[in-house]
């Protein structure tokens, strides 16, 4: 038992506490690029002509908006960079397509969003970890995470 918990106290250690939010940024961020990516491969028309059905006022600025905070909010939480900044459109943006399209319909990818959701919560809070691009630009502003 004291291995164990000799191994848990090496693994929770200042040192190795940042590296959490690699793999939930690199899901998240991937996550939302492919959707985002999914869509403008499919047209955006199709998009739009989907919010259209949905009764969505300005389908086709909305279909865009989506896309563009999918591609770049995904691309922002992948490589780290802006993250409490980025992760604001794109909670909308899960948020809206929770309660207008899966809650109603009853679609199974509601708690994959919702994972979404709380990985993009615990990056905010918890910081984008090593290997982010935040960390170089607050290091050089004289800011840094730990």
């Amino acid at each position: 038992m004291t291995t164990l918990f000799d191994f848990y106290t090496r693994v929770t250690t200042r040192h190795w506490r940042f590296w959490y939010a690699i793999p939930l940024r690199l899901i998240v961020g991937y996550g939302f690029m492919e959707h985002g990516y999914a869509k403008l491969v499919h047209g955006p028309e199709s998009f739009t002509a989907i919010l259209h059905a949905l009764g969505m006022p300005a389908p086709a600025l909305l279909a865009w908006t989506t896309i563009l905070v999918e591609l770049l909010g995904g691309f922002a939480v992948f490589i780290g960079a802006f993250i409490p900044i980025a992760s604001i459109p794109m909670v909308i943006t899960l948020l809206v397509a929770i309660f207008t399209v899966h809650v109603p319909n009853g679609f199974s990818s509601i708690k994959l969003q919702s994972v979404d959701m709380a990985g993009l919560f615990a990056i905010v809070l918890g910081g984008p970890g090593r290997l982010a691009l935040d960390r170089v630009l607050l290091r050089r502003f004289g800011a840094t995470d730990g």
